[in-house]
């Protein structure tokens, strides 16, 4: 019997610590603050970096959207991270992707100061997760979702094989880094690995975001694993679609993530969660 991982309510739940964390911190006169920065007008972005901002604010969080045209230069994009980087009001910083061709993602990254990173991406703070360190650093939001939604569904990592399918810098390295550091045994592949179906069927946890739409079927699943759809895409169609056949591996893994309402709600959730954790930190150590 397969359960469905409720991203939407432990979101909520998430969310509720947040808001209380929040107005603790009002009663000492701090209020933590987030800046996200948009370039453009992709709107799939204008719609992801809005309903942030309008989260944060709900749960009585600072937050500025500073949205620029697609023209803008690198240095003059730089220019704004140096601001924000030295305004006292804001804990962490935030710049949406993707980014025109003119400037360097990676560039951008680097600039952001790493106690602001809310992101989790600046090399500094990654170096240190992937060393295992300890102490208070940011990570990536959706993996730092993704390892809350294994707690509160009590999955055991010690010893687990997993196999995370997505190499990116925002899911797939730090999730391998997070999950290394909790005992498991983890293996990184792409959409591009030889014998990807075998890989995977070998998996008793399964974490797929490749931006492929239901690249993963029923038959590349173990029966009984814990599958973890980060993948959210639009079908001709209209509707939404995960990197996961839903209908073929819903009966098949012993616990699954929905898409829509599964990894995404836990990803704001995440968001706000750490823009706090940096407020904490930035005036308690």
């Amino acid at each position: 019997m397969t359960t469905l991982i409720d991203g939407k309510a432990l979101a909520k739940k998430t969310n509720e610590i947040t808001q209380q964390r929040v107005s603790s911190l009002a009663h000492q006169g701090i209020t933590p603050g987030i800046a996200v920065v948009i370039v453009g007008e992709d709107p799939a972005s204008l719609i992801y970096t809005r309903n942030k901002h309008r989260k944060a604010q709900k749960l009585g969080i600072y937050s500025v959207l500073n949205q620029f045209p697609a023209t803008i230069s690198q240095a003059e994009l730089l220019t704004e991270i140096d601001r924000l980087n030295a305004d006292e009001q804001i804990d962490g910083i935030l710049v949406q992707q993707p980014l025109p061709v003119q400037i360097d993602p990676a560039v951008v990254t680097q600039a952001i100061a790493p106690d602001k990173d809310v992101d989790g991406l600046n090399p500094l703070n990654l170096g240190k997760l992937f060393a295992g360190e300890g102490g208070h650093y940011p990570v990536a939001c959706t993996p730092r979702g993704i390892m809350k939604m294994f707690s509160e569904y009590h999955v055991d990592l010690t010893g687990a094989n997993v196999v995370i399918v997505g190499r990116s810098i925002l899911v797939g390295k730090p999730m391998l880094a997070l999950l290394n550091n909790a005992n498991a045994t983890v293996t990184l592949a792409g959409s591009r690995t030889k014998n990807l179906s075998a890989l995977t069927r070998s998996a008793d946890i399964l974490i797929v975001a490749t931006g492929v739409p239901q690249l993963i079927k029923e038959a590349d699943v173990k029966d009984g694993a814990v599958v973890i759809d980060v993948g959210i895409n639009r079908l001709p169609s209209g509707k939404l679609a995960g990197d996961v056949d839903f209908a073929g591996v819903k009966d098949k893994a012993r616990l699954l993530t929905p898409v829509p309402g599964g990894v995404g709600p836990m990803t704001i959730a995440s968001l706000m969660e750490q823009t706090v954790d940096l407020a904490q930190w930035r005036h308690h150590g």
